[in-house]
């Protein structure tokens, strides 16, 4: 069973996320993951990337999750208190473990092998029951697609915490951040994810994950598609080419990548991208700032090897890192 815990402050939240954090093991030598003898352990998780990097910007970030009580588990609640990440919504579940992860290590851009220790997890138990109780506490709420994937409890708990964020007047963003490998078809995945973006004010789909879930090819159609369905804002990610942006009204346009020395792993970028808009419109930035700033993020975390290493403080945002 799950038991609350304790909330590392009491001052009234800016973003509410939702999701599975990880121990991950990223291999300090390259190869496959059958021939790896050291790692090195970090934490790992779309949502938790995103609160990591809002909370680094000074924005108020909590955090709904469960975690095993089991050493991952602990190490998990030391990354939120040390992120300064709320934890009060954070649930120590007695009856399940935390999940884990294995990924290799790449210095040339390509995309790693990982692999998932994740099948009944604690989060993947996740459910309404642990809801904030009441007024939703935050103006902001941030989702992505992973959580709907994880069981079925944890898809209605997505579906209610975004009906409860609108009728409370908080604005929500969408990634769908696809993981199809967690569902029983493409078409089930992408009526989740389409339904989950109509009940976003602020949707992020990457290119190919746009097409995937539209049936439509280009960036623009991709966007309309979801203002279509009434989204007010997309920023569709195009990689190193940046993001094409639409909104409600009509106001478009591109904002340009970022060029990078050199990429050494991927993973977390959009994450990364994730961040800078989402904190961007929060602090009032019209949405081709807010783009823009996604860019410059996601451009940073490229150049580390781990998923949250390259999310930058306000301090190194502001001096263009």
């Amino acid at each position: 069973m799950a038991q609350t815990s304790t909330s590392i402050t009491a001052k009234a939240l800016d973003v509410l996320t939702v999701g599975e954090p990880m121990a991950l093991f990223m291999a300090l030598e390259p190869g496959g993951l059958h021939t790896v003898s050291d790692f090195r352990r970090v934490a790992a998780g779309a949502e938790l990337n995103v609160a990591t990097g809002l909370a680094r910007l000074g924005l108020a970030t909590g955090y709904i999750t469960r975690l095993g009580v089991d050493s991952f588990g602990n190490f998990l609640r030391g990354v939120l208190a040390n992120e300064g990440i709320d934890a009060r919504y954070a649930l120590a579940d007695t009856a399940h473990p935390t999940g884990f992860m294995l990924k290799t290590r790449t210095d040339d851009g390509s995309d790693p092998q990982i692999e998932y220790f994740r099948k009944g997890s604690a989060a993947s138990h996740l459910s309404v029951a642990d809801a904030p109780q009441g007024a939703f506490p935050a103006r902001h709420l941030h989702l992505t697609g992973i959580t709907p994937a994880l069981s079925p409890t944890t898809r209605e708990l997505a579906f209610f915490l975004a009906r409860q964020a609108r009728t409370a007047g908080a604005s929500i963003s969408f990634d769908p951040n696809l993981r199809p490998r967690l569902w029983p078809s493409p078409e089930a995945m992408a009526e989740c994810m389409n339904a989950l973006a109509a009940l976003s004010d602020t949707v992020l789909p990457g290119l190919a994950e746009g097409r995937l879930l539209t049936g439509r090819d280009a960036a623009e159609d991709i966007a309309a598609f979801y203002i279509e369905r009434g989204a007010k804002q997309v920023v569709v990610k195009l990689g190193p080419e940046g993001a094409y942006y639409a909104e409600q009204g009509g106001a478009c346009g591109m904002a340009p990548g970022l060029p990078v020395e050199r990429v050494i792993d991927t993973v977390g970028a959009g994450d990364g991208f994730a961040v800078g808009v989402v904190s961007g419109l929060l602090e009032g930035l019209a949405l081709a700032h807010a783009a823009a700033r996604g860019n410059v993020i996601g451009a940073r975390v490229v150049q580390f090897p781990g998923d949250a290493d390259g999310l930058p403080t306000r301090q190194e945002l502001s001096a263009g890192w």
